[in-house]
């Protein structure tokens, strides 16, 4: 022990003298810099748009991925990590506008490079070049932005972003409610004050700007004035219609009866009886999706912060349906950070790939390995059809359990697959519901490796595997609270 004590005391010395060291060489090339007249002086600072973060701030950021990685985790993702450069042509032409706030670097060997803008774009390319269609992930990294910084809004050119992506074939709306039920669990979790998750599809914005009168060649920039509403007032934005943009005050007025309407499945409903909407097949579309989503958050008890809101305009260049904002409220209005969480419905910018990756031999022997890339516990499953809101009820009472959890997003999936991909995945058990076990009040909980089965009630599940996850099977023999398979 007294041997390394003194062995930290000499390397804190040394660290100490390093130091030292560094900063008197910056304060002499401070004095070689800086002339008497005071001109050039070198400044000691951060760039433009970035800056540092002590302990405790180091700590609060900490204490909030820790808490948003647990949800993704519940929801059972996957992470990955992708370059922080890419190639400046995989970029281009991805974000509409905001492409010109994207860092290019210079010329390193032939291969022009540009830093990332977001996760997304990166995300893409990574599924493509590796031919995935199917995964949950999430990444959570640094980005960079030439944006005009806004350091008192929380606007950097160097920021984390925490991204959730479900990407795959699935049935509508439930793989979207989801996303919506994790933008509610997080933003509760970190107790930010209150919130609201706006939604809106890009569908109905289209075919709204349609059925008005607003030319096909102006959608996109009417779009982005629409989008200024959380900023400015509606008679500011019909200015900048009409005096900018060259609308008629007539077409700019009725967008202005469309875009103050908020409400839920109702409003929903209402405008699909709409003699205007009706007009816009895409805009039925995008209705009859909304309502479908709000069915499925009833059920993911989450409709009490999320409201339907069609002045939502946000990621036009991107996203192709659903998109969803969440803002921090203050008395029912938006504070002045913004929003805070984002998203919608996109689709890949690559149908394939034409570049492969080499591996070295130490990571190839470690891939060897089974590894478990989730820690969902438990898969809840349906042995018949029809059973899809029985099966996202019970999910919803798992993952307001704290337990990590996962459904497939399909209406009728086979249950041969559901438990296929436990096996795939490493899930040790698997929730069945069938018509039979409804009308028990129970669940058959099977043990995937040695297909043991027991059947136990819902309340029983949540207690076990709060107290002892991985005995959960043991202790139903200990209970009379469970009824043995014949």
């Amino acid at each position: 022990c007294i041997r390394l004590a003194a062995l930290i005391d000499l390397k804190t010395c040394v660290c100490v003298l390093q130091i030292d060291e560094e900063v008197a060489k910056l304060l002499e090339l401070k004095a070689q810099i800086g002339g008497d007249d005071g001109k050039n002086q070198f400044v000691l600072k951060t760039a433009k748009g970035t800056r540092d973060y002590n302990p405790r701030q180091m700590a609060i950021r900490e204490k909030v991925f820790n808490t948003i990685i647990s949800c993704f985790k519940r929801h059972g993702a996957e992470t990955i990590d992708t370059p922080v450069f890419e190639l400046k042509e995989t970029l281009t032409g991805k974000y509409g506008e905001d492409s010109k706030l994207i860092y290019d670097l210079k010329d390193q060997g032939g291969e022009l490079l540009s830093l990332r803008y977001d996760l997304t774009v990166p995300f893409a390319r990574y599924l493509a070049m590796n031919k995935i269609t199917n995964i949950k992930r999430y990444h959570i990294a640094k980005v960079y932005r030439r944006d005009n910084p806004a350091m008192t809004r929380g606007r950097y050119r160097e920021f984390y972003q925490c991204d959730f992506d479900i990407a795959g074939q699935y049935d509508a709306m439930i793989p979207d409610a989801e996303c919506l039920k994790i933008v509610h669990e997080i933003l509760s979790e970190l107790e930010l004050g209150d919130f609201r998750i706006k939604v809106n599809d890009r569908r109905i914005l289209d075919g709204m700007f349609a059925v008005c009168g607003v030319p096909d060649d102006k959608f996109r920039t009417i779009c982005s004035t629409v989008d200024k509403l959380d900023k400015m007032a509606w008679e500011d934005v019909k200015m900048e219609m009409v005096k900018e943009k060259g609308l008629s005050e007539e077409v700019a007025d009725q967008i202005g009866e469309y875009v103050s309407m908020q409400g839920g499945m109702d409003l929903a409903e209402r405008l699909l009886q709409d003699q205007k909407m009706l007009q816009s097949k895409q805009a039925c579309a995008g209705l009859s999706d909304i309502k479908l989503l709000f069915s499925y958050l009833q059920l993911f008890q989450v409709t009490d912060k999320v409201v339907f809101d069609l002045s939502l305009a946000r990621g036009l260049d991107y996203y192709t349906g659903i998109i969803y904002e969440g803002v921090l409220t203050q008395a029912g209005e938006s504070v002045s950070v913004g929003s805070v969480a984002g998203g919608g419905r996109t689709t890949a910018w690559w149908a394939c790939s034409t570049r492969r990756a080499g591996k070295c031999r130490v990571w190839a022997s470690a891939s060897a390995q089974k590894v478990r890339t989730t820690e969902v516990q438990v898969m809840v499953a349906s042995a018949q059809k029809n059973l899809l809101e029985e099966r996202l009820r019970l999910i919803t009472e798992l993952w307001n359990a704290g337990i990590k959890a996962e459904v497939m997003h399909k209406k009728n999936p086979k249950l041969l697959s559901q438990l296929q991909h436990c096996e795939e995945s490493g899930i040790p058990l698997v929730a069945i519901l069938g018509e039979q076990e409804l009308k028990d009040g129970v669940v058959k909980l099977r043990v995937v490796a040695t297909r043991e089965e027991v059947r136990l009630r819902e309340s029983f599940i949540r207690e076990s595997f709060r107290r002892r996850p991985c005995h959960i099977i043991s202790d139903s023999h200990d209970t009379n609270r469970y009824c043995h398979l014949k």
